[in-house]
C-alpha cells in the first residue's frame, strides 16, 4: 500500500491516520472533496484534524514525495519510460492564496483569477500518473516579501519560471535515478534552447514541441527557421502514423523529419519533425529531437504522442483524486495537498496496472468490490 510507505515520515499516530484518512478521502464518491466532506466521510466531527494535518503539524512534504516516487518505480519503473512536463490552473477567489492572481490559465482557456502548478508526469505502457510538483510564483508575489511570509512562503523561494520549475523536477529525477528513456513538452517549455542543450549536455533523449518561429543548425545556415525545412519535402517523405488514442480513435497526422545540426557525435542525432493535419494540411506543428542514430520516425511520433498522458493525468486526477478541491491558502499547504493527491493518483493508476495484468478491461465499469479494493489499496 502507498501509505506505509510514508507513516515513518510522520513522528505521532494522529497525522498518520489522518493521512490515511485523507487519501482514503480524495478517491471516495464524494461530489466535492473539502475539509468538512472529508472529515464527514472518515467520521470525524468537524474538519479540525485534516485542516491540522495541511497546516500546521510538522512533516516533509517532499520526503513523502520521494516514497511515492519509489512506489511508482517499483509498480511501473521502465527504461522507456516519458516524463513529461505540463501545468494546470486552479481556479480562486481573493488574493491571499499563495501565488494566486490574473493570469492566462490553459485549464480555463482564458486569463483568470488562479494558482498555476507545474507537474511532471511519468508514462509508461503499463501506466501514467504524476511524480512532482511546484506552485508557480508570479513577480506580484516574489517581489513582496512580506506578502509571502504571509502565505509561508520562505524568504529563500526566489522567482522561478515555469521552464526553470521543469528543469528542476527532470534534474531531480535524474538524480534519483528514476528510469526514463525521454522527456517531453508541449512548446511553452520546448522552446527554450537553454533547457534544450542542458538536456542534450547530459545525455537525455527528448522530443520537445516548439514553434514555427525556433530555428535550428543546417548545412546551409546557423539559424535556419524549422518551418521553412519542410514546404520542399517529397512527398513520399511524409508518413502517415497515429500518436495515440484519442477520444474519437486514433490522432493520425501526416509526419516528416529533417536531420539538422550536422556536426554531432556518431551516435546521436537530432531531428526537426514536422506533424501535419490531415483535414487541413495548412495547420502544422514542430518538435526537435536529440536520440540515438537508430532512433525511428516511428518511435519519435509515439514520444511525441506521449505527451498527451500528462493531460489524461490533470483529468483523473481532478475528477478522482480531489487534486484540485482543497481549501488552503498558504505555500506548504498547496505541496501537502497536492503529494497526497499524487499518491491517491499513484494508488489507482497501479491498481488498474494490476487489473490490466490479469486481463480485465480498463473500461470495464467499477463493482463495489473494486471501489473496495481502490480505498484499502491507498
Amino acid at each position: 500500500m502507498v501509505h506505509e510507505r510514508f507513516v515513518h515520515r510522520f513522528n505521532r499516530q494522529e497525522p498518520r491516520q489522518t493521512a490515511l484518512v485523507y487519501m482514503r478521502g480524495l478517491i471516495a464518491s464524494l461530489e466535492r472533496k473539502n475539509g468538512w466532506t472529508l472529515a464527514e466521510e472518515a467520521g470525524h466531527a468537524g474538519p479540525d484534524r485534516i485542516h491540522r494535518l495541511l497546516n500546521r503539524i510538522e512533516w516533509d512534504a517532499d520526503e513523502v514525495l520521494d516514497d511515492v516516487r519509489g512506489y511508482v518505480v517499483e509498480h511501473l519503473g521502465d527504461p522507456q519510460a516519458v516524463l513529461i512536463v505540463d501545468d494546470t490552473g486552479f481556479l480562486k477567489k481573493g488574493i491571499r492564496s499563495a501565488g494566486v492572481q490574473r493570469q492566462y490559465s490553459g485549464t480555463a482557456g482564458r486569463t483568470e483569477n488562479s494558482q498555476i502548478g507545474v507537474f511532471l508526469a511519468y508514462a509508461t505502457p503499463r501506466g501514467r500518473t504524476l511524480i512532482d510538483r511546484r506552485l508557480y510564483l508570479p513577480t506580484s508575489w516574489t517581489d513582496d516579501r512580506e506578502r509571502c511570509r504571509g502565505a509561508g512562503i520562505d524568504d529563500n523561494v526566489a522567482f522561478a519560471t515555469k521552464v526553470v520549475m521543469a528543469k528542476a523536477m527532470v534534474r531531480r529525477a535524474v538524480r534519483d535515478k528514476i528510469p526514463f528513456g525521454w522527456v517531453t513538452a508541449d512548446a511553452a517549455y520546448g522552446f527554450s534552447k537553454g533547457w534544450r542543450f542542458e538536456l542534450e549536455q547530459a545525455d537525455v533523449f527528448h522530443v520537445m514541441a516548439t514553434t514555427r518561429h525556433d530555428t535550428v543548425v543546417t548545412r546551409w545556415s546557423i539559424d535556419h527557421p524549422v518551418h521553412d525545412l519542410f514546404p520542399g519535402l517529397p512527398r513520399q517523405k511524409w508518413k502517415r502514423r497515429s500518436c495515440g488514442a484519442g477520444a474519437h480513435g486514433p490522432r493520425l497526422y501526416d509526419w516528416a523529419r529533417v536531420e539538422v545540426r550536422p556536426w554531432h557525435r556518431e551516435d546521436r542525432r537530432h531531428w526537426v519533425i514536422a506533424r501535419r493535419s490531415v483535414s487541413r494540411p495548412e495547420e502544422i506543428s514542430y518538435y526537435i529531437a536529440y536520440c540515438p542514430a537508430q532512433t525511428t520516425l516511428d518511435q519519435l511520433v509515439s514520444v511525441a504522442g506521449s505527451r498527451w498522458a500528462v493531460e489524461e493525468c490533470f483529468q483523473t486526477a481532478k475528477q478522482e483524486c480531489g487534486l484540485d478541491d482543497y481549501q488552503v491558502r498558504r505555500y506548504p499547504g498547496w505541496h501537502r495537498h497536492m503529494t497526497l493527491a499524487i499518491a491517491a493518483h499513484a494508488c489507482l493508476t497501479v491498481l488498474r496496472a494490476r487489473e490490466l495484468d490479469t486481463e480485465k478491461a480498463e473500461t470495464d465499469p467499477p463493482s463495489s468490490s473494486t471501489s473496495a479494493s481502490r480505498r484499502s489499496d491507498a
